[in-house]
């Protein structure tokens, strides 16, 4: 079902997946009424690069704090679907705990609340594969699925604040709006996300430069996860909101929580990597820099040292537990419930992702490879 005459929200819309799901609706949704950019800082040639794309459809700028009532307030009045894809990502504990909770979580309840009281009828939670898992026993999961038994508490506060914020998305599917409709949620759960624009990807990069082109190798051969391309990713997020607009559809997709991955192939994230710099001539160490106990052993003396120091200096490490823990741990989940239920189907190939996204790092390289050597 076509999004025709809708007016969209994307929060986090200038971010690695929010840019490419605003893109995706412009080029597949001629007949939208209007897309909601919602985020702190929204570029201006990025505004300028969706003009020509655009069409009839208008595109509006809300730029601001998630957190203020007020701007949610005007994005949210008279929408249709909100994409919620703002969040802050924090894998090695560099972000205070309450700045993760109040941004991930209480602006998501916040959001919410605002869709309420303004009617907004659909909601899509962009959530994160650490949600659920891998648990701290690295026990594996290999093409799990929904429904699969597993073990886990949050180990990190990143996914921590995630968990509370999908679970507050989905309870609020079935609440009462103020028009007397009601809201329906649910929630996308993507793998790790790789693509054209990912800093993750882009720094792994950096780190490789500053090894003389080898690549330090964190995980094992065997831990192997399925990444999502980012393209697959934004359109994941796309089919998702057209079935929430579908009556029929809508009542089996609210409520619900999804895996989003595709059909690259199972790799470990340092083959994943290597995959994408290999063609630019970079190597990869072939095996891990140290035996991964010994690795475990200096991250659990760093996160002391850091717990010590966190009073006076802040003392951020390179690595910790909860990474080692996540790259060495085979941990891939299949997407068939999401192509049964609202249709979801990958539209892009490894090929194709992988090389878009060897054409980008290959574009940026010899800045990169500059600021490198000024260093």
């Amino acid at each position: 079902m076509a999004l025709s005459g809708e007016v969209c929200v994307v929060t986090g819309a200038c971010g690695f997946l929010g840019e490419k799901l605003v893109r995706l609706l412009l080029e597949e949704e001629k007949n939208l009424s209007e897309i909601r950019l919602l985020d702190r800082n929204i570029r201006s040639e990025l505004i300028q690069t969706l003009e020509d794309a655009r069409g009839e459809t208008e595109v509006s700028v809300f730029e601001g704090d998630i957190r203020d009532r007020e701007l949610l307030r005007r994005a949210c009045k008279g929408a249709t679907l909100i994409f919620h894809t703002a969040s802050l990502i924090d894998y090695n504990g560099a972000i205070e705990y309450s700045e993760l909770h109040a941004v991930n979580v209480k602006a998501t309840q916040l959001l919410l609340e605002t869709c309420i009281q303004e009617s907004v009828s659909s909601f899509i939670y962009t959530s994160s594969i650490e949600v659920a898992g891998p648990n701290r026993s690295g026990e594996p999961i290999i093409n799990g699925h929904e429904d699969t038994p597993y073990s886990f508490c949050p180990n990190s506060n990143y996914s921590r604040t995630k968990l509370e914020a999908e679970q507050i998305c989905l309870q609020a599917n079935g609440e009462l709006l103020r028009d007397g409709g009601h809201l329906t949620t649910c929630a996308l759960r993507p793998m790790f996300i790789y693509g054209p624009g990912s800093r993750f990807t882009l720094e792994s990069m950096r780190v490789t430069i500053r090894y003389r082109n080898m690549q330090p190798r964190l995980s094992q051969h065997d831990a192997k996860v399925n990444p999502v391309y980012v393209g697959n990713a934004a359109l994941a997020h796309l089919q998702a909101g057209r079935a929430l607009r579908d009556p029929q559809k809508r009542a089996v997709v609210g409520g619900n929580f999804y895996y989003i991955s595709d059909d690259t192939p199972h790799l470990s994230y340092c083959d994943l990597t290597h995959a994408v710099l290999s063609p630019l001539g970079f190597s990869i160490q072939n095996k891990p820099i140290l035996p991964i106990f010994l690795l475990y052993l200096l991250c659990f003396f760093m996160e002391i040292l850091q717990a010590v120091l966190r009073p006076v200096l802040r003392f951020t490490p390179p690595l910790n537990r909860q990474v080692v823990t996540i790259v060495n741990t085979p941990f891939s989940f299949s997407y068939q419930k999401a192509c049964r239920e609202f249709g979801y189907s990958p539209r892009y190939d490894w090929e194709e992702a992988r090389n878009s996204t060897t054409d980008w790092l290959a574009s940026v390289l010899p800045a990169e490879r500059r600021l490198a050597n000024k260093t």
